[in-house]
């Protein structure tokens, strides 16, 4: 009998723990993904199932490297945020750029610059709104070569993949070559926010398709610069886009600045908070973490729908094969008021 009493209590305490992480996981909790080999991309979730984009390393890809192999962009979707699939490629690296008419693995691998920041939107509630899917990423080997923007956006068949098609996007205010991000909006066409070959950062409105620019935009966003990676996502409860960014550009960096910027539309103006003082550093007020969490920033994802910030935990080498990425929840609180000390977001945890 004692050793049935025991037993059910023993099992009754794991359930009561599981039940305890279920209630973090829904109420936001930050985590921290082991064993992808997935980079520099975002998370997008559609119902119940979790996709998780990236640049993988595992072929043995060296960034600056000539000749290097180049391993493609990967998907591994979830249910829990726990499990994950075996990461599939979106299309292959011996498929051909068209724009170039050499193989993707020629476009992002013989220069060694590579082909990154893979971002996968869907055309629903803006635009033509026809539900399709489209997969952005930048190819730094077109501007280096020719001075052309580095961007491309494919289509696919659905957030899974294949991907296929390649555009080159006309760009008039976006035509650098650096990390970027596409920001969707009910009703209004996609923004692309970029960083540019001097590391200043700019948005240029894309049309009805999302795959052209409309030249409609915005040069040097927050008088910025030596920033990289921006992103940014709607604040409802302040009505404020907030846009996040490396702060500073920083190659494989760990340790690297988070810092953040408001507007009211995402094609600005953008501000960043200045700090004040003799010799004050000027990321004091803007760096909302001055470290992310050992790693470095790159874009928001929404999360059973809360904004949470994606951060690559590099291991400091150029094999990032095995690098974890975490996800801090972003909750803004406003500017402190006169007097109070300054905490514009909720401290990060890192947990």
């Amino acid at each position: 009998m004692r050793t049935r009493t025991v037993a059910l209590l023993v099992a009754l305490t794991v359930l009561a723990s599981l039940a305890c992480r279920t209630a973090s996981a829904a109420a936001g909790a930050d985590f921290t993904l082991t064993g992808l080999d997935l980079h520099d991309g975002k998370l997008v979730q559609t119902g119940s199932t979790y996709y998780l984009y990236g640049t993988e390393y595992g072929c043995g890809f060296t960034w600056g490297q000539a000749g290097t192999p180049w391993c493609g962009f990967g998907v591994s979707t979830s249910t829990d945020k726990v499990t994950w699939s075996a990461a599939t490629i979106l299309f292959s690296p011996h498929d051909i750029d068209s724009w170039t008419g050499t193989t993707w693995t020629v476009e992002c691998g013989s220069t060694g610059a590579g082909c990154f920041n893979p971002r996968m939107i869907q055309r629903t509630g803006w635009g033509a709104d026809d539900g399709s899917w489209l997969l952005w990423f930048n190819a730094p080997a077109d501007y280096n070569r020719s001075g052309a923007n580095a961007y491309y956006a494919l289509s696919c068949t659905g957030p899974a993949g294949p991907c296929g098609s390649p555009h080159k996007p006309s760009l008039s205010v976006c035509g650098g070559n650096g990390d970027f991000d596409v920001l969707t909006r009910t009703g209004a066409g996609p923004v692309l926010l970029c960083t540019q070959a001097d590391q200043t950062l700019s948005s240029e409105q894309l049309d009805q398709w999302g795959t052209d620019g409309t030249g409609a935009g915005a040069n040097d966003l927050a008088g910025l610069t030596a920033v990289e990676s921006p992103s940014a996502y709607h604040d409802t409860a302040h009505d404020l886009w907030i846009m996040t960014y490396s702060d500073p550009n920083c190659g494989y960096c760990s340790g690297d600045g988070t810092g953040y910027a408001t507007a009211t539309s995402p094609l600005g103006p953008w501000t960043a908070p200045a700090n004040s003082g003799v010799s004050a550093p000027a990321t004091g007020r803007r760096d909302l973490s001055a470290t992310s969490c050992g790693g470095q920033p790159r874009a928001v994802s929404f999360v059973d729908g809360r904004p949470y910030q994606g951060i690559d935990l590099w291991n400091g080498s150029l094999d990032e094969t095995a690098a974890p990425v975490h996800f801090e929840q972003l909750v803004y609180t406003a500017p402190s008021p006169a007097a109070a000390p300054w905490q514009p977001f909720r401290p990060w945890t890192c947990d």
